[in-house]
C-alpha cells in the first residue's frame, strides 16, 4: 500500500517536462488582447461605440418586431394553427395525393414525405423523420438528394406562408393561384426535373404501408403543446438567429462595410423583380421577418415585387439553414454526407431563385 501511494505521488509531484509551446488560437488571442488594449489607450471610444451600434441594430427587431409586435405572434399562431391542421389529417390526406403521384413520375414515394410534412414549417423536424423513412424505403443516394433538393423549396416556418398570405392580398394578387404554382406545384415539378436532369438513379417501387403522421393526442393538450412549441420556436430559435446576424450586420455597419455590400446585393434582387429590403432579410436573416415587413408595405409596392419576395422567402432560408442546419440534421438520419446535402440544398435553393423570378415576371400580370 505504501508503495502505491509513494508511487502515485511521484507521478502527481513529477516536474513538467517543458512548457507547453502556444498554439495558433492562443496567438489569434494574444493578438486580439494586444488590440483591445490599444484601441482602448488611443481610442477609447471606439469599442463602446461598436457596441452601441450593434445594441441599435438588434433591439428594434429583437423587442419592437419579435417579442412586442405583430411577427412574434403570428410566429405562435401558426404554430398553433399548423399543428391543428396536423390533427385534422391534412398532412396525411396530401401524402395520400402526392405519394401516388411519385409513383407516376417514377421515384421512390418516400422522396415526397420531407415536402409535404414541411408544408407546415418544421424544415428540421422534417429532417429528423423523413430520414429515416427514406432508408427504410430503400430511397437511393440520388433520391435522398432529390428529396432534399425538394424540401428547401417549402417554407421553414409556417408562419412565413400565413405573413405572406396576408401581403399577397393587401397586394391585390389572387391567393390561390400564387399559392398553387409556388407552394404545391415544385412539389410535383421538382422530382420531375431532378430525376431526369441531375439525380438519375431513381425507381418507382410501391410502398407497403405509407406513414401516418395525424398525432393521437387530444386536442386541448395538442392546441396548448403547439402554443408552447411556438413560444420555443419564437424564443429558442428564432430571436437567436436573429440577433447573432444582426449583431454580425451591426458590426459591419459600424466599421462602413455593410452599406456597399448591402447596396449591391439589393441591387440584383431588384434586378431580379424581388424587392430588395424583405429579399435580402429572407437571405441573410429569416423569411419570417422578411414576411412581416412586407406585409406592412405590401399595398404599397408594385406586385411583381410581392410575388417574387413572397416565393423567394416560402424556401429553406436563410443562408444559415442551407449551410448548417439542414447538412447537419440530413448527415446524422440519412445515407448522405454533409457535402452532398448541401450541394442539394443550394441546388433547390436556385431552383426556388428561378422560380421567384419567373412567377414574378410572367404570372403576376396575369393574376392582379
Amino acid at each position: 500500500m505504501d508503495n502505491k501511494t509513494i508511487e502515485i505521488d511521484k507521478v502527481v509531484h513529477s516536474p513538467p517536462a517543458g512548457r507547453r509551446p502556444l498554439e495558433r488560437i492562443e496567438v489569434v488571442g494574444l493578438s486580439l488582447l494586444a488590440l483591445a488594449m490599444l484601441t482602448l489607450f488611443f481610442f477609447p471610444a471606439t469599442l463602446s461605440g461598436a457596441f452601441d451600434t450593434v445594441l441599435n441594430k438588434v433591439k428594434p427587431v429583437v423587442v419592437d418586431v419579435f417579442l412586442t409586435g405583430q411577427v412574434g405572434v403570428a410566429v405562435i399562431i401558426s404554430v398553433i394553427i399548423g399543428r391543428l391542421l396536423e390533427r385534422l389529417g391534412f398532412t396525411d390526406a396530401m401524402m395520400r395525393v402526392f405519394m401516388p403521384a411519385m409513383r407516376a413520375i417514377g421515384v421512390n414515394p418516400a422522396v415526397i414525405i420531407p415536402s409535404v410534412y414541411n408544408i407546415f414549417g418544421d424544415i428540421n423536424a422534417a429532417g429528423r423523420i423523413a430520414g429515416p423513412l427514406l432508408r427504410q424505403a430503400g430511397a437511393t443516394k440520388d433520391e435522398q438528394k432529390i428529396a432534399v433538393a425538394t424540401m428547401v423549396q417549402s417554407q421553414q416556418s409556417f408562419s412565413t406562408f400565413m405573413l405572406g398570405m396576408m401581403a399577397l392580398t393587401f397586394a391585390g394578387v389572387n391567393v390561390f393561384a400564387v399559392v398553387l404554382i409556388a407552394i404545391f406545384g415544385p412539389l410535383l415539378l421538382s422530382p420531375w426535373l431532378l430525376s431526369r436532369l441531375v439525380y438519375r438513379n431513381v425507381r418507382s417501387v410501391d410502398l407497403l404501408a405509407a406513414p401516418r403522421f395525424t398525432p393521437n393526442i387530444d386536442f386541448a393538450p395538442m392546441l396548448f403543446k403547439a402554443a408552447r412549441e411556438g413560444v420555443e420556436l419564437l424564443l429558442l430559435i428564432l430571436i437567436p438567429a436573429v440577433a447573432l446576424v444582426f449583431c454580425v450586420i451591426g458590426l459591419l455597419e459600424h466599421i462602413g462595410l455593410w452599406l456597399p455590400i448591402s447596396a449591391v446585393l439589393e441591387r440584383g434582387l431588384l434586378a431580379l423583380n424581388i424587392h430588395p429590403e424583405t429579399g435580402l432579410l429572407a437571405i441573410l436573416v429569416s423569411p419570417t421577418l422578411a414576411m412581416g415587413k412586407l406585409q406592412a408595405m405590401a399595398s404599397t409596392l408594385d406586385p411583381s415585387l410581392v410575388v417574387g419576395s413572397f416565393v423567394l422567402a416560402s424556401s429553406g432560408l436563410p443562408l444559415s439553414a442551407v449551410f448548417g442546419q439542414i447538412p447537419v440534421v440530413w448527415a446524422e438520419c440519412s445515407d448522405l454526407n454533409e457535402k452532398e446535402v448541401m450541394t442539394a440544398a443550394v441546388l433547390g435553393i436556385v431552383m426556388r431563385l428561378l422560380t421567384a423570378v419567373m412567377l414574378a415576371v410572367f404570372l403576376t400580370p396575369l393574376i392582379i
